[in-house]
């Protein structure tokens, strides 16, 4: 009976509370039921405390990153410029850019006519073809998927394995692969030039000097041009190039764990890399086949090197 008692009390009280019930001057409590009768109706206690929360979410979600504390002169040693690649071999003009951007884009030269640069490096989808392995003007596919263009100049190596130095050579060796525009030799690509009387033309405004302006080495050159052009800015150049300022608060705190946490043992240079060679397999084993820098250099010490 007392603890019936007891509990009886309790609800009540807790009732008197959750209906805005108060103690009048004379010490004596009202029930909810006179209180409802007598005075206005107001939002009970409860509504207030159940904004509580909102309003401190409110001001957690507002709450502003401080900006941290980044060595800058560190930064601009470890980040500030790009991969060491070979320069181009000749001074690029607006009319060597012009034929390399029109060789770039044109089939012509491929064995059927059907594969130019940018089918695999389609400049509107990044660079890149999206596809596992490319195909080549023969239908047949290749064993690695094709890098994107844009930047490429500013890697150090070309290619996967490193086969090629410049953008100018890889040019040339894209040419002459038989599972790429499936031309046999020099002979054929310079045929198939010749048989393009806008190609040759193009040629000579953009070699006037050149007697013999229409050339391989010419094509590797101006196409070469072209893909030097195809480079990427964003305010992490500005950053990089003095503007302090120019990444928010939560993207330097990024920045900053990026290198806390040693990502910049690999990632270095503007690029954030394409500047050495990464060996696949060192934590996880490597269950792929293909040997990468191995099958250019068959050294034991560069296999799964890419």
């Amino acid at each position: 009976m007392k603890i019936g008692y007891t509990l009886g009390s309790i609800a009540t009280l807790l009732l008197l509370v959750a209906c805005g019930g108060e103690q009048p001057a004379g010490g004596k409590k009202t029930s909810a039921a006179n209180t409802s009768s007598t005075q206005p109706k107001k939002a009970p206690p409860a509504s207030k405390s159940a904004q509580k929360p909102k309003a401190s979410t409110a001001k957690r979600g507002s709450k502003r990153v401080r900006r941290p504390r980044v060595d800058f002169r560190m930064v601009k040693a470890l980040y500030g410029n790009d991969p060491a690649s070979p320069a181009a071999k000749v001074a690029a003009t607006p009319a060597i850019v012009a034929l390399g951007k029109t060789l770039y884009h044109s089939a012509d030269l491929s064995q059927k006519g059907n594969v130019s640069c940018a089918t695999c490096h389609d400049l509107s989808t990044y660079g890149v073809d999206h596809k596992v392995t490319s195909s080549g003007s023969g239908g047949e596919g290749g064993d690695r998927n094709a890098l994107s263009t844009y930047n490429s100049s500013r890697h150090f190596r070309q290619f996967w394995d490193g086969r090629s130095e410049s953008v100018e050579e890889v040019t040339l060796a894209h040419l002459l692969s038989p599972t790429a525009y499936g031309l046999a030799d020099e002979a054929a690509v310079l045929a198939k030039i010749n048989a393009n009387a806008d190609l040759v033309e193009g040629f000579k405004k953009a070699f006037p000097e050149d007697e013999n302006a229409v050339s391989v080495a010419n094509l590797g050159n101006a196409v070469g041009a072209f893909g030097r052009t195809l480079v990427t800015t964003s305010k992490w150049d500005e950053y990089l190039d003095g503007n302090q300022r120019a990444l928010s608060n939560e993207e330097l705190l990024g920045f900053k764990t990026f290198m806390d946490v040693g990502c910049n043992t690999c990632h270095l240079t503007r690029t954030l890399g394409g500047n050495a060679y990464q060996k696949l397999g060192v934590y996880v084993p490597y269950k792929g086949t293909d040997t990468g820098r191995m099958r250019v250099t068959g050294n034991e010490a560069d296999k799964y090197s890419f």
